[in-house]
């Protein structure tokens, strides 16, 4: 009498189980994610494109040679940049956006800790949110949780880099001239805050991109946790 009372018991609690896997796994196929899941698998992809953002930015060439990210000047100063070309001063044009393209590729790497540490500490909602959010959501997140302490430890080496070619001095000089014409904007007007915005508003790209092809390619990314997330997604 006990043990078919154990028995039934076992196969009720094992009928339950059962239930309980394939109605996990249905709710998975139909994209309906664990918090946990959405976590770990945004926190392993965020992970992994930041690190090959910081990667691919922090080299030689990796602003400068990149037309999505690379740094010129500013509006008017543009313009007025290929005027002075015709009037001989092309070589110093191209130093100083050279320079500023390389005090990117210099800042980027530095930045790494912080990128790491905001993915860590994400929470349940971040996750949802930028599953669930648009192209610009990953974008949005980073900026939200690092642009100003990366921006404080950015514009130092910033400024040491774009001083050695000597011209911000004359940049600040005239760019604060244009802006008060309207013709740049304010907070384009200092050099070393506009290298730093523009290094950080390419960082954040290029982590959007690289998430971008983990969504596309959850199987090529080689985590399991990435796999079950982008892959239910679909």
């Amino acid at each position: 009498m006990l043990r078919r009372q154990f028995h039934r018991a076992g196969a009720s609690a094992l009928g339950l189980l059962l239930l309980a896997t394939y109605q996990q796994a249905q709710a998975l196929s139909l994209g309906d994610l664990s918090s946990a899941d959405a976590s770990s698998g945004l926190k392993a992809a965020l992970g992994k494109g930041a690190e090959a953002a910081v990667a691919l930015l922090g080299q030689q060439d990796g602003f400068l040679g990149n037309p999505k990210v690379r740094i010129g000047l500013p509006g008017y100063l543009d313009d007025a940049a290929k005027l002075m070309k015709t009037f001989g001063q092309g070589k110093r044009i191209d130093e100083l956006v050279t320079s500023i393209n390389r005090a990117a590729e210099t800042a980027v790497p530095m930045g790494k800790d912080l990128l790491v540490n905001a993915v860590q500490t994400m929470s349940v909602t971040d996750a949802k949110n930028i599953l669930t959010g648009g192209d610009t959501s990953v974008t949005t997140f980073f900026a939200d949780k690092t642009r100003l302490p990366l921006g404080e430890r950015f514009l130092p080496v910033v400024n040491q880099a774009t001083e050695k070619v000597g011209l911000t001095q004359t940049y600040n000089a005239f760019a604060s001239k244009a802006a008060n014409f309207g013709v740049v904007k304010k907070e384009d007007a200092n050099l070393g805050q506009y290298v730093t915005g523009k290094t950080l508003d390419g960082l954040y790209l290029m982590i959007g991109e690289e998430e971008k092809k983990i969504r596309q390619d959850s199987v090529g990314s080689g985590s399991a946790i990435i796999q079950k997330v982008f892959g239910a997604m679909r």
